[in-house]
């Protein structure tokens, strides 16, 4: 299976080329500002230099988030209209378990974390065997709140780990375990197994039905209900 995986979820781009159970390309790049007129061209330059077409390709994949509500937009909406073009399936999967996804066969409960501003985080907790299962839902919440929910060892993953880092450390003590820095971003290539999965499993997606789970309100979501309560 030819599958193309895009990740826009935080300021970090990526886009992964798998056929069957290998990768045979990846394209990593911190964006930020520049994501809508870089990712068409990260795709491109993926496939053009895999000999690949996009209509060679035998589905799409994205991560839906929770993370950045621009980036993901951007995400969801370049593979909607990639599939669309192509008459392709799409599969989504969390941004949270395609982090945790990078550090694959851990003993310890995995934490992926990013920052979502407000001194909140957004957060899941997963075991990571060969794909990654949540132990619970993936939330948004002050970090100290969250915190309170792991027991035992954990490993944290992200920006959100990185940022909190000390309040970490002084919350769960002998208990936390920091992930090396070349893993806390998050990759295309763990989120294609993930996808592969769900292709397995045929659990693929309407493209009307392909949206963002943004988990908390949008501003603007939240000045409608301020306005009209």
């Amino acid at each position: 299976m030819k599958l193309l995986t895009i990740d826009t979820s935080t300021s970090t781009c990526s886009v992964a080329l798998t056929i069957d159970q290998r990768l045979a390309g990846e394209y990593l790049l911190q964006l930020d500002r520049t994501l809508t007129n870089r990712l068409l061209s990260c795709v491109d330059t993926l496939l053009s230099d895999a000999g690949i077409r996009t209509c060679d390709l035998d589905g799409f994949a994205v991560a839906l988030g929770p993370g950045s509500f621009t980036g993901v937009r951007v995400g969801v909406a370049t593979v909607k209209g990639l599939a669309l073009a192509a008459d392709k399936p799409v599969v989504g999967f969390s941004s949270l378990a395609m982090l945790a996804g990078n550090l694959p066969w851990s003993s310890y409960t995995v934490c992926p974390m990013f920052d979502a501003r407000k001194k909140e985080v957004y957060a899941g907790a997963y075991r990571c065997n060969e794909v990654p299962l949540p132990l619970a839902a993936d939330c948004v919440l002050p970090p100290a709140d969250f915190l309170k929910q792991i027991i035992g060892p954990a490993i944290f993953v992200g920006e959100g780990a990185e940022k909190y880092r000390d309040l970490i450390t002084s919350s769960k003590g002998a208990d936390a375990f920091f992930a090396p820095w070349n893993v806390h971003q998050p990759r295309a290539s763990a989120g294609a197994l993930l996808a592969a999965d769900l292709f397995t499993k045929g659990k693929t997606i309407p493209l009307a039905e392909l949206n963002p789970i943004y988990i908390r309100p949008s501003e603007a979501e939240l000045a409608k209900l301020h306005r009209h309560p």
